[in-house]
């Protein structure tokens, strides 16, 4: 099963089993991005499993600080792209800024496009960084806007790193999460954790595929559905590397609202860099915030919190 695959028609016991191998994975990304994969390791423990909990303790200030959002830009280019510029830019915003503007778009939530909006104030924070700013403080509202993602969704057809194209993103995942939770008793899956096990599918897929032979077989579907599904997944493109050209189509139509969602998004045809955030807006209900526990803590150990 290919990625894309995977995302549309996957199970809920599927993704729970995908999602625990996330450990797995991320040494492989780690061993073909840095000549020591433990520092990865241990900045992404820190920042799926100790961060969060630091934001959520401070309350109705939550926020984040000069040296946490420093942090996270590293772990955000070791884990993916690298950018040297913005590592530089990050670091020019002042400690009072860094406070006030995440705190700014941490009241924003559940509006992502505004809370999108407050973060492009800061220098260095693009779409992609401000995702990871808001899967690190709501995991239950915010997915991370991650390359391998992206590329796995077959409506999504090209890269661009602009508001409008992570909203679109979000309704995808949404949808994604309404779907799994339905097979569940409980609230299980989040925008987080669903992206989490679509990265190391996608990952997995890329670098070990035999990794996924352990994923349990879903069961048969009447041929009625079968057909349905079908209709969804043909023409998806197969799994893309990371380093081939992105295509340069931008802006794809979001998702009509489904499922009680409200997914309001100002038409904006206008081209945008990844600092060129726009006032897009998107509200999603709140769902339970599922810690993603043993998945991501094996492998990993503790990286010193910054003050």
């Amino acid at each position: 099963m290919d990625t894309a695959t995977f995302f549309v028609e996957g199970t809920a016991n599927q993704f729970e089993h995908v999602l625990s191998l996330y450990p797995q994975a991320l040494r492989l990304k780690a061993e073909t991005k840095t000549k020591k994969p433990e520092d990865l390791i241990k900045l992404d423990n820190w920042y799926q499993n100790e961060l969060p909990g630091k934001i959520k303790s401070r309350g109705k200030d939550a926020h984040l600080n000069h040296e946490e959002i420093c942090q996270i830009m590293k772990w955000k280019q070791t884990r993916g792209k690298t950018f040297p510029q913005l590592n530089y830019l990050i670091k020019v915003n002042t400690p009072r800024a860094v406070m006030a503007e995440t705190k700014k778009a941490f009241k924003k939530l559940p509006n992502l496009g505004l809370a999108l909006t407050a973060l492009s104030n800061l220098k260095g924070v693009g779409t992609t960084m401000a995702s990871a700013l808001l899967a690190a403080a709501a995991p239950d509202k915010a997915p991370f806007m991650a390359d391998e993602c992206l590329k796995a969704i077959p409506a999504i057809e090209g890269i661009d790193y602009t508001a409008k194209e992570y909203l679109n993103f979000v309704a995808h995942i949404q949808n994604t999460v309404e779907r799994l939770n339905g097979e569940c008793s409980e609230n299980t899956w989040n925008p987080h954790s669903v992206e989490l096990a679509l990265w190391t599918h996608y990952v997995a897929n890329e670098f070990k595929p035999e990794l996924l032979n352990s994923v349990p077989e879903a069961p048969k579907k009447p041929i009625s559905d079968q057909t349905n599904t079908d209709a969804h997944t043909n023409g998806n493109v197969n799994q893309t590397k990371l380093d081939e050209p992105t295509s340069d189509e931008s802006n794809p139509e979001p998702l009509p609202p489904s499922n009680g969602h409200q997914l309001t998004i100002e038409d904006d045809s206008r081209d945008k860099s990844e600092d060129d955030i726009t006032n897009d807006s998107i509200t999603t209900s709140e769902s339970a915030q599922t810690p993603l526990a043993e998945a991501l803590t094996e492998d990993s150990s503790s990286l010193p919190a910054p003050d």
